[in-house]
C-alpha cells in the first residue's frame, strides 16, 4: 500500500517522505516509518523503485521526535528523550491495550547526556546510509515542528549549561553536527534541512529568532546543502497555528538573504499563493502536503485548473487504505 502512495504522486518531480524515524528511541506516534532495521531498509526500497520507475525523485526524511513520545515507544518502557526535562504541552497518538490507536499523555523526558548525543549523531548517520541503500536520491532532516532538533534549537525548550546550550551557536550546534556527518557519509547534495521558524507547535518558541534562525541559515549555505526547506507558521504540525507572529515577514526576507541555496516554502499554499509566492522571489519551490494526499495527480489538477479533491482529515492517522490510495485520479473520474 505504501508503494502504491508513492507511485501515484510520483509526478511531484520531487517527493519529501512522510517523516521518517532514525531509531526506536526517536518514534512518537503509533504506525510511523522506520530506517533502522533491513526490513524497513527492503521496504523503503520498493518505494524509491515505484518513483524512479515513474521518473519521480525521492527524499527520506529523517526523523528524531525526542521529548514528543511516550514509554510504550521506548526501548525497556523508558523515558523519551529531550535537551532538557520539560514535560511538552500536548499528547501523542499511541496505541491501547486493545489496540486501538488513541491519544495519550506525554510524560516529562529525561535530559540527553553528551553520549546520548552522540549516539543520536551516529543514529543520524546510519538512518541516512541506509535511506541510500533503499535508493533514495537524498535526506531532509526534520528539525522542526516541536521535534528534538527543533527542541534544541529554540530557547524555550532548551535549557543547557553545555556546549549544546545557551547561545544560538550552541542551540544549533547539534543540527550542523548532524548536517555534517550526513554530509560526510552521503553528500552535501544529498542533504535537505527542514526549519519551522516562529512555528509554536509541542511548545516551541524563541527569544530572539531573527538571530537564531538566520545564524542557522547563514551556517547552512556554508555548507551547500540541497536545499533549505521552510515551513511558513500558518502550518505547524496538522492544526493552524493560533499564534501567528506578524515578525514572521522580516524573518522570511531575512533567511532568503543569509541562504543562498535552493528554498522551498511550505505551510498551506494554495496555487493561486503559490504562484506569488515564487513571483516574489520569496522562494523557488512550494511544497504541498495535504493537497497531494488528497490529490495524487495535483500538479496536472494545478496545471490545468482542474477541480480538486478535498482532504479527508478523519483518515490523516494511521487506518487502512481509505484515505490513503483510494483518492481518485483525475482521468478516474471524467
Amino acid at each position: 500500500m505504501n508503494v502504491d502512495y508513492y507511485r501515484q504522486r510520483a509526478s511531484a518531480g520531487l517527493i519529501i517522505t512522510e517523516a521518517t524515524q532514525i531509531s526506536q528511541q526517536g518514534q512518537g506516534y503509533a504506525w510511523t516509518p522506520g530506517i533502522y532495521t533491513p526490513e524497513q531498509v527492503a521496504g523503503w526500497l520498493e518505494v524509491s523503485k515505484a518513483v524512479h520507475e515513474e521518473g519521480g525523485i525521492i527524499f527520506l526524511q529523517l526523523w528524531h521526535v525526542g521529548r514528543v513520545s511516550h514509554p510504550s515507544f521506548q526501548q525497556d518502557g523508558g523515558l523519551p528523550v529531550a535537551p532538557t526535562a520539560m514535560p511538552v504541552p500536548g499528547k501523542t497518538f499511541i496505541v491501547d491495550e486493545t489496540g486501538r490507536g488513541v491519544w495519550g499523555d506525554i510524560p516529562e523526558p529525561q535530559e540527553l547526556t553528551k553520549s546520548g548525543i552522540e549516539a543520536i549523531i551516529g543514529d543520524y548517520v546510519t538512518a541516512a546510509r541506509n535511506a541510500i541503500a533503499a535508493g533514495m536520491d537524498g535526506v531532509e532532516i526534520h528539525a522542526g515542528n516541536g521535534y528534538l532538533l527543533d527542541q534544541f534549537i529554540n530557547s524555550n525548550s532548551n535549557h543547557r549549561m553545555d556546549q549544546y546550550g545557551g547561545s544560538k551557536e550552541n542551540r544549533a550546534r547539534l543540527l550542523l553536527e548532524v548536517t555534517d556527518a550526513i554530509s560526510r557519509e552521503i553528500g552535501a547534495s544529498r542533504v535537505g534541512v527542514r526549519l519551522t521558524p516562529m512555528g509554536r507547535f509541542m511548545g516551541m518558541g524563541d527569544d530572539t529568532p531573527e538571530e537564531t534562525f538566520g545564524y542557522i541559515a547563514e551556517q547552512l549555505s556554508r555548507r551547500s546543502p540541497a536545499y533549505l526547506h521552510l515551513v511558513e507558521p500558518e502550518i505547524v504540525g496538522t492544526v493552524l497555528d493560533e499564534h501567528y507572529d506578524p515578525r514572521w515577514d522580516s524573518i522570511m526576507k531575512l533567511l532568503r538573504e543569509r541562504f543562498k541555496g535552493p528554498l522551498i516554502l511550505a505551510g498551506g499554499f494554495t496555487y493561486e499563493k503559490a504562484q506569488a509566492a515564487i513571483a516574489e522571489g520569496r522562494g523557488d519551490v512550494i511544497a504541498f502536503g495535504r493537497l497531494f494526499i488528497a490529490n495524487p495527480d495535483l500538479p496536472y489538477r494545478l496545471r490545468t485548473g482542474a477541480r480538486l479533491n478535498d482532504p479527508d482529515s478523519s483518515t490523516f492517522f494511521g487506518g487502512d487504505s481509505r484515505g490513503y490510495v483510494d483518492y481518485p485520479a483525475l482521468v478516474e473520474t471524467e
